[in-house]
């Protein structure tokens, strides 16, 4: 039971980078040049890392619940062949 929970927990946080990555990866097609003002280079930067992680965490999340609903998925089977 305990393999479990760390098995979960490895595999969470191994989500949450792969897609951190990959969200960082897909902002930078954007232009956030036309939106920002002009010398505020930290600020920028801070909004592109807080954005990467609000839809990054939002996507991991998601794909992570999945997971745990896709391994939950038989025992639900199992209790509609017992009643």
């Amino acid at each position: 039971m305990v393999e479990v929970f760390g098995q979960q927990a490895l595999v969470s946080m191994i989500v949450h980078i792969m897609v951190f990555g990959i969200t960082f990866w897909a902002l930078q097609a954007l232009q956030f040049e036309k939106f920002l003002r002009k010398n505020r280079v930290a600020q920028a930067r801070l909004l592109y890392i807080l954005l990467t992680i609000a839809i990054g965490s939002i996507v991991s999340n998601f794909l992570i619940d999945y997971y745990v609903w896709t391994q939950q998925l038989p025992f639900y089977f199992e209790l509609i062949r017992f009643l």
